[in-house]
């Protein structure tokens, strides 16, 4: 019928193993469904379906149109097949959230769906109910250089915050290599493509992010041109406490118009849903201290490679400026 998902055999490139594998397995073992997030292309889908055992693409075009009128009409026939169950790209129909969780409390089991997801829903407006306590949340990101095998993986950040360690490693990586990857990102098809055309992808996901994510997140029109704006100035002042007025003063450019500090918010907001912008909170290394090194956040990018993109360079010109390769390589780490 229509509304059912076309099981079809996966065809990809090599699989890079990914530290989501060992999350993602932990998390069927103790939660009714898991939910996989994080931006396009960091490789969702693939983790997803080598845990699954029966696969809905919501985006598929074939029965794309089938299953959003099913998931109208009667969404728990979308859930029927053997688990876990990939329901992919589960926002496409929201609906599903709550049938997901209505679904793991009438069967009672473990492990019985994966979503992915590329947009983080609005409680109350999409969905009805958090799934606390029915689906376990992973973020993933692009591949890390250790996910990467470009990372020996000798110094371990887990084990450096467990206990104290000797550090004493060298890296195999020369600085051009490290301002190559810098610009390809961690994207699993820049990875294991090992093309010269990775600049070219950056700024294709950035042109598609504008273009076509931004508008469909919220339904609220975004100026591209300030869209544009805005990522040029969030890399230009990538791992920096860069405040609103740096970031109005760059977007307004030399234009005339004037641009307000909640619509600079708002298009922050969208960006953070895509999962495209993050926020590193300032950290207090001390239990006991009551100031911590910093007190604004700094704004990242979920992949330097975005930052490069939006600013127009490549690794040849990323190195005849330290500066911004030295911010670049912080975003990197």
């Amino acid at each position: 019928m229509l509304y059912h998902a076309r099981e079809r055999g996966d065809t990809m490139k090599k699989y890079y193993p990914r530290i989501a594998d060992t999350l993602l397995d932990e998390a069927l073992q103790s939660s009714g469904a898991v939910l996989l997030e994080g931006p396009k292309w960091c490789g969702k889908t693939w983790t997803a379906a080598k845990k699954s055992k029966s696969k809905l693409y919501m985006q598929d075009p074939d029965t794309r149109e089938g299953n959003i009128l099913a998931a109208n009409i009667k969404p728990s026939l979308l859930l029927k097949g053997e688990t876990p169950r990939l329901i992919d790209e589960w926002q496409v129909a929201p609906v599903l959230w709550d049938s997901v969780r209505h679904e793991v409390d009438m069967r009672g089991e473990e492990g019985q769906f994966i979503l992915t997801g590329s947009v983080s829903p609005i409680l109350n407006e999409q969905i009805s109910h958090s799934g606390t306590g029915r689906i376990a949340r992973i973020k993933m990101r692009p591949m890390s250089l250790f996910e990467s095998n470009e990372s020996s993986g000798e110094v371990s950040l887990n084990a450096l915050f467990k206990q104290d360690c000797t550090i004493g490693s060298i890296s195999n990586l020369e600085i051009e290599e490290i301002a190559k990857l810098i610009v390809r990102g961690g994207w699993p098809a820049s990875v294991t493509s090992k093309s010269e055309s990775s600049l070219k992808r950056a700024q294709d996901y950035v042109d598609s992010i504008v273009q076509f994510d931004v508008p469909r997140v919220d339904g609220i029109e975004k100026n591209p041109n300030k869209m544009f704006a805005l990522l040029r100035s969030l890399s230009r002042n990538i791992s920096t406490e860069a405040n609103y007025s740096v970031l109005k003063k760059d977007m307004e450019g030399g234009e005339n118009e004037s641009i307000s500090r909640p619509t600079i918010q708002s298009y922050i907001n969208v960006l953070q849903r895509l999962f495209v912008v993050e926020e590193l909170e300032a950290w207090n290394p001390s239990i006991r201290s009551a100031t911590p090194l910093r007190v604004s956040p700094k704004r990242q990018f979920v992949d330097p490679s975005i930052a490069a993109a939006a600013l127009g360079i490549n690794h040849e010109r990323l190195l005849l400026d330290f500066k911004t390769f030295g911010f670049l390589f912080e975003s990197l780490c």
